[in-house]
């Protein structure tokens, strides 16, 4: 009797789930991406500078692409339906897009403002951001069949978009998501509008924040940073990033503006009781915090690093048998992209980023060439942990990247943070577009439409964060205000700080703060992965209480607010939650945000006042 033989994947795949004769990468498809793309991109850039976090908008943007041509036809103006597969492609389009304010772009760069006054100009910038994306975007390429095809790896986010996707286009389309999103956005502008735009025809405003009645250290809690902000960016935010994140975040801002930062002034560490008097302080702590344990995370996945190259396709091509001839036997290398795509970009784009390196930022040629290398190492890195933990490690990534050029380049500030811009960029892109093309594997979409979908996605991304970032941050006194704390850009600029100037530099008790926050990051590292699984959750989010420590108290009071009704919600009302947290919340973040945006245009153009 012969024994059957297991089914091949990959012809499982193309015989049961690929949808080879539905229209994916349409122009109008192209268009929507790019245009949805922008925005969030836009109302990214507003909530990094906010909050330090760059949030997913693949889903939003998925539903948000539904809800347009829907509308569209409805009035007429779409005569053909609006497929499966191009509301896929207008979510990878979107998704580059929206990413560009992540990988170190949004962190680098104005940390280089903030510390040398060097900003390059925006045909530098933009091409700066999209030459790097573009690297991430062909490092995806030689694992893509081992990570998504063989080993089948869970990527999170992208089954969420799939599952999302083959909702909305079921018989009875899920069209009260777009329209929760469309009013939460309206909600979102509304509030922003009527707090934030100032002008003598404006009828009234509404507050923007909400005191606490009590005092503390011999100032008002307000002082501290310790008040109620309406906003409804952090609302969102804390509700998409989770209970257990919010709520250290809280514990974070009680411990840091309720105990640590009265302490330091009352030994006169702290010399002014604001935003910016105490985070020059609680900079370093909440910087040690980050770092220590988003590096102990990453090498605890050791075994996922090592395999991160076991699978590359450039490297287990079966001797004895030529390319063409494996090409001829593998059906679906017709649909795949091909692996020669993955040396060619690289040859094509590195001598370009290693002029912008030079000409912009006066690194050695020799010096960016190690960025290339080292680059393709964290792409594949970055992906396989995205892929297993639905965590892109660009906070470890980034530091390990800074240090690489400390040692390189001593005193060189423009050289570690750009240098870890770009393999902190190739990283993130990388695994946005693994993220996507496991979102294609399980509805049926052709990867190579979605390669080419995420480069048009980089090219509107990178066009639309350069003029409004110069928008919204003029001169580098903006960065580290209360409007905009901008955590990340605090912490790359304190790790280069602390390269260039050596930790001798600072205070003694912010080395202290720093030692002991460094410690604490690895214990609570420690401590969730060695606790039984029913305590995990009530083990502090090392990364909630280090980011607690750069953003005023009232952003984690907030956030923590947001992620308590969405986990009360999730709790009590499981399908209304499942249904309605993300579309309401990113609506939320999406309108106010770009209402935000909106209104800074109007200032800059001199028809409102701040």
């Amino acid at each position: 009797m012969t024994e059957a033989k297991n089914p091949d994947p990959d012809q499982e795949w193309l015989k049961n789930v690929y949808r080879g004769g539905i229209r994916q990468l349409t122009p109008r498809a192209v268009v929507a991406g790019m245009l949805l793309g922008a925005v969030m991109c836009l109302s990214n850039l507003y909530v990094v500078l906010k909050t330090g976090w760059s949030l997913a908008v693949t889903v939003t943007a998925c539903i948000l692409g539904f809800g347009l041509f829907r509308a569209l036809r409805a009035i007429g103006l779409s005569r053909t339906p609006f497929t499966l597969l191009e509301n896929s492609a207008v979510g990878s389009v979107a998704a580059a897009a929206g990413y560009m304010t992540g990988g170190g772009n949004m962190a680098a760069v104005p940390a280089l403002l903030l510390l040398t006054g060097m900003r390059p100009t925006p045909w530098a910038m933009f091409w700066w951001f999209a030459v790097i994306a573009a690297m991430g975007v062909c490092a995806a390429i030689p694992i893509k069949r081992e990570l998504v095809n063989a080993e089948q790896l869970p990527f999170p986010t992208g089954t969420a978009t799939a599952e999302t996707l083959l909702s909305l286009h079921s018989a009875d389309g899920e069209g009260g998501k777009a329209r929760l999103l469309g009013w939460a956005g309206v909600i979102g502008a509304s509030l922003a509008g009527l707090r934030d735009a100032k002008a003598a025809w404006m009828p009234f405003n509404l507050r923007s924040s909400f005191p606490f009645p009590f005092s503390y250290g011999g100032h008002p809690a307000a002082q501290w940073t310790m008040t109620f902000d309406g906003s409804l960016i952090l609302l969102g935010s804390g509700a998409i990033v989770g209970f257990r994140t919010g709520w250290s975040m809280l514990l974070g801002a009680v411990l840091t503006y309720g105990f640590l930062a009265p302490s330091m002034f009352a030994a006169d560490v702290i010399k002014t009781v604001s935003y910016k008097g105490i985070m020059q302080f609680t900079l370093w702590p909440g910087a040690a915090m980050l770092i220590s344990s988003a590096l102990l995370s990453f090498l605890l996945r050791w075994r996922s690093i090592v395999k991160s190259f076991s699978g590359l396709s450039l490297l287990t091509r079966k001797r004895g048998v030529s390319e063409q001839a494996t090409r001829e036997a593998d059906a679906i290398a017709a649909v795949e992209c091909p692996d020669w795509w993955f040396p060619a970009g690289y040859a094509v784009l590195s001598p370009i980023v290693i002029t912008l390196m030079q000409v912009l930022f006066g690194i050695p040629w020799w010096a960016g060439l190690v960025t290339i290398p080292l680059s393709i190492v964290m792409g594949i890195v970055a992906a396989r942990v995205t892929g297993e933990t639905d965590t892109t490690p660009t906070k470890a990534l980034g530091p390990v990247t800074q240090s690489v050029f400390g040692a390189l380049l001593p005193g060189n500030l423009a050289a570690n943070l750009m240098g870890a811009n770009v393999t902190g960029g190739v990283g993130l892109h990388a695994a946005d577009l693994l993220t996507d093309l496991k979102t294609g594997y399980l509805v049926g979409a052709n990867p190579r439409q979605q390669f080419f979908a995420q480069l048009f996605g980089v090219l509107a991304g990178a066009a639309a964060v350069v003029p409004v970032f110069n928008l919204l941050v003029p001169n580098p006194e903006v960065l580290g205000s209360p409007e905009f704390p901008a955590p990340a850009v605090q912490v790359w600029a304190g790790v280069s700080k602390v390269l260039v100037d050596g930790v001798s530099a600072l205070h003694p008790a912010a080395r202290g703060a720093a030692a002991i926050a460094f410690l604490l990051g690895i214990a609570l590292v420690l401590t969730e992965r060695w606790a039984p699984r029913k305590l995990r959750p009530f083990v502090p989010s090392p990364s909630g209480l280090g980011i607690a420590m750069v953003i005023p108290g009232y952003n984690s009071i907030a956030m923590f607010l947001g992620g308590f009704i969405a986990e009360v919600l999730r709790r009590k009302r499981p399908a209304l939650a499942e249904r309605a947290i993300v579309p309401v919340a990113s609506g939320f973040i999406a309108g106010e945000s770009l209402m935000g945006v909106l209104i800074a245009v109007l200032i800059a153009l001199g028809i409102l006042g701040r």
